[in-house]
């Protein structure tokens, strides 16, 4: 009898492994998906790709009812939900101090340091965002999100940790009972993710129009692995989340070309600014005809419809107006004409009067540059920025914009330059000034419209208007200037090695955790300090890695160490 239990015992455990051998191969064989999810118009739909096929575009009627079955790990996007909750209650949140005892805290600064709100949600910092420290009231986290009939997993504040499972279509029913001002606000800070944080370099891929928090999890189907994702809103606030096998940067490069019909369909508000422009500020109007009534001239008020503008230097120009535009007569009898838009309309105006959108990349760089300009120098006047249709400031289309033009300026809604003062022209570069012809020649190249950007202003952040994130990069003093001397001298002696290439002169930041690093992207190199020579051989490195960055030997650490060295203890 006991030798009958043992052989059955052997033969169930056999057939045990076997079953179990059988779905590790299974699993093994299945293809890596990725996952789309959205709740719009009250129904959830999800798409799901293949992640080894090439890329298919997703078709917006292609997906299929989202099914309560699909789960996912809640990962950092429990820091959204918190971080909106003190945006909407207007609750004080103190800056987190780093004292280096928590490995937790490579997330959030160097030991000393300390890091703000909007650079912990960005930065994924979940040390500031825990409760106790917040000193949140549990009962009334609870009478908030029980209002707003939020799922019941959301009540439970000290629950939301980042292994949770929750159900994807719960996860976009507690999006969108975030209220909309909360979520205006903290889709203005996730758009940064894309620019300078966790995703940071898909910004290309998808403009400003997706606002969501990151997040990279180990899977639990596939010891060693990761799965990751994202989760937030469109740019018209539809929620959605997507998820894939790796980390987040990898799903989100790999799902970037299968959604981008999807996101494209995201309708981008033109409400969060107004511009007024007065055209033709530095020629002025003799009349302005009715082209659709025979040429009568026309009476001062709201223009509405095709007119002509004939001015005192003998001049005319046709202009087109919705109700957009008005004419004026100042006291002294003198006729102006004055516009009033939406940012994003106006910005289309610019690209489509300062360059064109045969190079879409290119036409996004002077959107960004265009608006940053904007931003930086013109007048406030009732809730609006004012500005001149000049040569002297940027010159604005007098009739509604192209379509490709209006995508420019969508696509990259919000984005400027922070932390550097932005100028552009036709033709002539200079430090802190595009050329527009070359910003197309590089778009022609294959340069993407931030690392166009990036040519002319490596310094620079790129991050919302409407955020109030700053600065990423804060200049290692006197670093850029040393290398500036120094890289040309270099370039005479490694101008014979292969894979050598000059590049753009980089920004020299400091690095806030981690070791030094170069971001040929974004045109930087990242380093503690220059003070000694280890500290000049540190930054000569990560310059070798740029000028090396398009030959295997830029990712050869000897060669790059050994180089550096030379070059700064031998001089040869």
């Amino acid at each position: 009898m006991k030798g009958r239990i043992f052989r059955r015992a052997g033969v169930q455990a056999v057939a045990w492994l076997l079953a179990l051998l059988c779905a590790s191969a299974a699993h093994a064989a299945a293809p890596p998906t990725l996952r789309f999810a959205w709740l719009r118009d009250g129904s959830a739909r999800l798409w799901t790709f293949d992640a080894n096929d090439a890329a298919t575009p997703a078709s917006p009627g292609a997906g299929v009812a989202l099914p309560v079955t699909l789960g996912t790990q809640l990962g950092s996007v429990w820091k959204l939900f918190v971080y909106a909750y003190l945006v909407d209650r207007q609750i004080p949140a103190p800056d987190y101090q780093c004292q280096g005892g928590d490995r937790e805290e490579v997330y959030c600064c160097m030991t000393g340091g300390h890091i703000d709100r909007e650079r912990a949600l960005v930065q994924s910092c979940g040390l500031f965002f825990e409760p106790h420290r917040l000193q949140l009231d549990p009962a009334g986290w609870r009478q908030y999100w029980r209002r707003r009939n939020a799922p019941a997993w959301l009540l439970d504040l000290y629950a939301l940790k980042p292994d949770k499972r929750v159900r994807v279509d719960e996860l976009l029913a507690a999006l969108q009972a975030i209220p909309a001002r909360a979520r205006d606000e903290t889709g203005n800070t996730l758009v940064s993710v894309v620019t300078s944080g966790r995703g940071e370099g898909t910004v290309s891929l998808y403009g400003s129009l997706l606002r969501a928090k990151t997040w990279t999890m180990p899977d639990p189907s596939n010891a060693g692995g990761y799965e990751g994702g994202a989760a937030g809103w469109l740019a018209d606030g539809t929620p959605v989340w997507m998820g894939g096998r790796g980390g987040s940067v990898r799903v989100l490069a790999a799902a970037a070309p299968r959604i981008a019909p999807l996101v494209a369909q995201s309708t981008v508000a033109d409400d969060r600014a107004c511009v007024s422009v007065e055209f033709f500020s530095r020629y002025p109007i003799r009349n302005v005809f009715d082209t659709r009534a025979g040429g009568r001239p026309v009476q001062p008020g709201l223009l509405d419809g095709t007119f002509s503008v004939a001015f005192e230097n003998g001049n005319s120009l046709p202009i087109e107006s919705h109700g957009d535009m008005r004419l004026d007569r100042d006291d002294d009898g003198r006729l102006h004409i004055v516009g009033r838009f939406g940012m994003n309309d106006y910005i289309a105006r610019v690209v489509e009067r300062e360059g064109d959108t045969a190079q879409p990349q290119a036409a996004r760089a002077l959107a960004v540059a265009a608006r940053s300009y904007l931003v930086q120098n013109a007048g406030r006047e009732r809730g609006c920025y004012e500005i001149d249709d000049s040569s002297r400031t940027q010159r604005v289309l007098p009739r509604p914009p192209r379509a490709a033009s209006r995508n420019a300026a969508d696509f990259t809604d919000g984005l400027v330059l922070a932390g550097v003062p932005v100028q552009f022209h036709h033709d002539k570069a200079a430090p802190g000034q595009m050329s527009w012809l070359d910003a197309r020649a590089a778009a022609q190249r294959g340069l993407t419209f931030d690392a166009i950007l990036a040519r002319t202003w490596p310094q620079a952040t790129l991050t919302s208007f409407a955020s109030p994130l700053a600065g990423d990069c804060e200049p290692v003093v006197g670093a850029r200037e040393w290398l500036g001397r120094e890289a040309p001298l270099w370039a005479r002696r490694l101008a014979s090695e292969p894979g050598y290439e000059e590049p753009e002169l980089p920004a020299v930041c400091e690095v806030t955790s981690g070791r030094p690093y170069a971001d040929a992207g974004r045109n930087r190199v990242y380093i503690r300090r220059l003070r000694s020579d280890d500290d000049r051989i540190a930054l000569t490195h990560e310059y070798l890695h740029l000028a090396f960055a398009h030959h295997p030997r830029g990712q050869d650490e000897t060669f790059i160490e050994q180089t550096a060295r030379k070059l700064i203890l031998t001089g040869s």
